[in-house]
């Protein structure tokens, strides 16, 4: 089913001659860091006047700047674009920054907080129904008045999360997030049963995948999309097996939830020989 659009987000972009509030208080700490990436950039004045002070940045937007970044960023600014998204594409947008964003690099998010009415209106200039909501990330907050709010966003495997013993609710910087989203991540497997074997982790710290809340659960399917597209592009698979273990009894062993997302390949043995009956060697248990 394809996912809903908000066809007209682009009509709010604002044409400025000046630096926004957020680009301002980032610049003023020294948040700019490395290479940069104006992720939603609008009309990309921030990215003109940010340029002009000699920073490496470049702007995307798919309405007017459509030319997809073709490399990682060390810093990623997305300002004032969640507000103005359906939930499906806000998850999109945060899924594509992640991937975006080099390791160790960090991501900002500016979010309006001064909306009255979430909903639809009729933009005052463009006469068109844009549509607004009140946005809440699970990221540390630099800055909040009644008009803003700014989060800082780095990779989940860069960041202690808890005191559990679980290498799920915290794992490893050496290995290679491939993307995330506010409530799951999906990252390379460390011991991949085929090139590209990804897991999809829920942050949830749960044991039994049918526990985890459903709008959870949609969030892992809603990635597994969007990894798959990844991994088509990187590796050029020609199938993919899709598992889960629940309980021990079916080869769990460790207790947090995992999606196992599996690259095929046509030359693999026995790949073709009854699908996910065959695929799924003794090797693969959490």
């Amino acid at each position: 089913m394809k996912k809903p659009v908000n066809k007209f987000s682009h009509l709010t972009a604002i044409d400025r001659t000046f630096l926004s509030f957020p680009a301002r208080f980032l610049l003023e700490r020294n948040l700019l860091q490395g290479q940069i990436l104006d992720f939603g950039c609008g009309l990309g004045n921030d990215v003109k006047l940010l340029s002009q002070q000699g920073f490496q940045i470049q702007g995307y937007d798919r309405h007017y700047f459509p030319q997809y970044p073709q490399h990682k960023f060390d810093t990623i600014l997305c300002f004032y674009v969640l507000n103005v998204l359906f939930p499906e594409e806000q998850a999109t947008v945060m899924m594509e920054v992640s991937h975006l964003l080099k390791p160790g690099g960090k991501a900002y998010y500016a979010v309006r907080r001064d909306i009255k009415r979430e909903g639809f209106r009729q933009h005052y200039v463009h006469q068109k129904p844009t549509y607004q909501c009140m946005v809440k990330l699970p990221f540390p907050s630099l800055h909040l008045d009644d008009s803003c709010q700014i989060y800082e966003y780095v990779h989940y495997n860069h960041q202690k999360h808890s005191d559990k013993r679980c290498i799920f609710c915290n794992p490893r910087k050496s290995l290679r997030l491939l993307t995330e989203s506010a409530t799951a991540y999906a990252m390379f497997d460390g011991y991949p049963v085929s090139k590209g074997h990804v897991l999809i982790v829920p942050k949830r710290h749960i044991a039994n995948y049918f526990e985890l809340p459903f709008k959870e659960q949609s969030a892992c399917w809603f990635m597994a999309n969007k990894v798959q597209e990844l991994l088509t592009q990187e590796f050029q698979p020609d199938g993919f097996n899709v598992g889960i273990n629940i309980n021990h009894a079916a080869g769990q062993k460790m207790d947090h939830v995992t999606i196992h997302i599996i690259p095929r390949y046509r030359e693999d043995a026995g790949g073709n020989r009854g699908g996910i009956r065959h695929v799924l060697p003794k090797s693969i248990q959490n």
